[in-house]
C-alpha cells in the first residue's frame, strides 16, 4: 500500500514542502515593455547602471552655500547664480557667495549645504541666512544606490513601486517570466453553469469562478477546460489533453472516495499520484501528482474547501512555479475574539474577519457557520484564522490570521 492509500493524513506544512520540492522550473523568459510589466515576475537581477542620485543635489527649494562662508549666527551673503532642476551646475561656487537653488537641482562645485527658502530673507542680489548645520538638505551622490549593486532580485513580483524604481533607472524593458499556463478542470456530472436551469440534484459550478479568479489574481494565465464528465475514460482524455497544453493542471472535485470520483485513478493511469489527504479542515481530500510530466493539483469539490486549499496549499506551489522567490504569506498574530475549547485533529482554516472589541481593539472573529460547502462565510470574511491541530484557544490569546489580500498576491 502506498502512502497515498494509507489512512495517515499528511500535515499541511509537510504537504507544502513536498509541493515546493516538486515545483517545475519557471516558464521561459521574455522581454516586455516596462508599461506592460505590472504583476509580472522578474527573471533576472536588475543592477544599478549608475549612482543614484548621480550628483549632489538639493532636497528643497532654497539657497546653496559653503557652510564655512557663513558666520555661526548667520548673516548676509551675495547671490552668485540661480540653478533650477534640469540645469547643469558646472561653475564653482565663488567664495563667500550663495546660489538660489530648487529641489533636485545639482549643487555647484564647492557648495555643501542648502537652507530652505522659508528660513531666509532675500533682498535684491543678496540673501540673509540663519544659523545652519553643515550638510543639511543635501542629497548626496550615491546616497540611494551605488552603481553595480543589485536593485531588484530575480523572483520579485513587479508592483507599482518597482515599476517606478525601474523607470528611475532608465529601464525601458525588463526580463520577466512568461505567465504560468494553468489548466482548470471541473469534475462532476451534477455541475451546471450559472444561467442554466437546474434539474433536481444539480448545482452551479462555483469552483470554476472562485478558483479561476484566484489563479488570475496570482498572475497565472488560466486555460479553462470546462466540466469533465464523471467517467474514467472522459476524465483520462480531459487530463491528457490539458497536460499537453499547460504548465500546471488544477482540478476541483473527483478526489474523494466515491464511486464516481475518477480523477485519482486517471492521474495514476497517466502519471503518478504523490500526495492525497491532508490534515486540514476544510479540504482533507486534496491531492497532488503529475499527468504525463505536467504537475497536477486536485482540489476538493466542496466550494469552501476548494477555496481554502487553493489559497493555503496550492498558492505557494503556483508562485514557485512562476519563479517567485518568496512564496509563503506573512502571517499576522492578532487577538482571538472567540474561544476554541475543543482541540481538533486537523489544522483549522476558519473563515474570519477583523472586528473591533468593546475597547476598540481589532480581534479575529470567525463566521458562525464553517461548513466546507458554504461560501457565504468566505464572502463575509476578510481572511483565514489558522488554529493548529490539538490547540485550545481562549478569547484574547493570539491567533494566526491570513488576510485574503496577502493570499491573493
Amino acid at each position: 500500500m502506498s502512502a497515498c492509500d494509507s489512512g495517515a493524513l499528511t500535515p499541511v506544512d509537510q504537504a507544502i514542502a513536498t509541493l515546493l520540492e516538486c515545483a517545475p522550473a519557471p516558464p521561459p523568459v521574455e522581454q516586455v515593455a516596462l508599461a506592460q510589466a505590472l504583476g509580472r515576475v522578474l527573471a533576472e537581477d536588475i543592477v544599478a547602471p549608475a549612482d543614484v542620485p548621480a550628483w549632489d543635489n538639493s532636497a528643497m527649494d532654497g539657497y546653496a552655500l559653503r557652510a564655512a562662508d557663513l558666520p555661526l549666527a548667520g548673516g548676509w551673503l551675495p547671490l552668485a547664480a540661480r540653478i533650477a532642476a534640469g540645469e547643469a551646475a558646472e561653475d564653482p561656487l565663488p567664495a563667500g557667495h550663495a546660489v538660489r537653488i530648487f529641489t533636485g537641482a545639482p549643487l555647484p562645485p564647492g557648495a555643501d549645504t542648502v537652507v530652505a527658502q522659508e528660513n531666509c530673507e532675500a533682498e535684491g542680489n543678496r540673501v540673509r541666512l540663519p544659523a545652519i548645520r553643515h550638510g543639511e538638505h543635501v542629497r548626496h551622490r550615491g546616497e540611494e544606490l551605488i552603481a553595480g549593486v543589485v536593485v531588484l532580485g530575480a523572483g520579485k513580483r513587479l508592483r507599482p513601486p518597482e515599476l517606478g524604481l525601474l523607470a528611475s533607472l532608465g529601464c525601458a524593458q525588463v526580463p520577466v517570466y512568461r505567465p504560468l499556463r494553468v489548466g482548470l478542470l471541473s469534475s462532476g456530472d451534477e455541475l451546471r453553469e450559472p444561467g442554466e436551469p437546474l434539474a433536481p440534484g444539480q448545482i452551479y459550478n462555483a469552483n470554476r469562478y472562485s478558483v479561476g479568479a484566484i489563479l488570475t489574481r496570482l498572475g497565472c494565465s488560466v486555460r479553462d477546460f470546462g466540466i469533465v464528465e464523471d467517467t474514467l475514460a472522459a476524465t483520462r482524455e480531459a487530463l491528457r489533453r490539458a497536460a499537453g497544453d499547460c504548465d500546471v493542471l488544477i482540478s476541483s472535485g473527483g478526489v474523494s472516495v466515491g464511486e464516481e470520483d475518477h480523477i485519482k485513478q486517471a492521474v495514476r493511469d497517466l502519471g503518478s499520484l504523490q500526495l492525497w489527504r491532508l490534515a486540514i479542515q476544510p479540504g482533507k481530500p486534496m491531492a497532488f501528482g503529475e499527468v504525463a510530466g505536467t504537475p497536477w493539483l486536485g482540489l476538493p469539490g466542496n466550494p469552501a474547501a476548494a477555496l481554502v486549499t487553493a489559497l493555503a496549499v496550492a498558492r505557494p506551489f503556483l508562485l514557485r512555479a512562476q519563479g517567485l522567490a518568496a512564496v509563503l504569506p506573512p502571517a499576522l498574530e492578532l487577538p482571538a475574539g472567540f474561544d476554541w475549547p475543543a482541540p481538533r485533529t486537523r489544522r483549522q482554516y476558519l473563515r474570519a474577519r477583523l472586528e473591533a472589541d468593546a475597547v476598540g481593539k481589532l480581534c479575529v472573529v470567525p463566521h458562525p457557520r464553517q461548513g466546507s460547502a458554504m461560501l457565504t462565510a468566505a464572502a463575509w470574511s476578510d481572511g483565514l484564522a489558522v488554529i493548529e491541530a490539538g490547540r485550545q484557544l481562549v478569547r484574547g490569546e493570539g491567533v494566526t490570521f491570513l488576510p485574503y489580500e496577502l493570499l491573493l498576491q
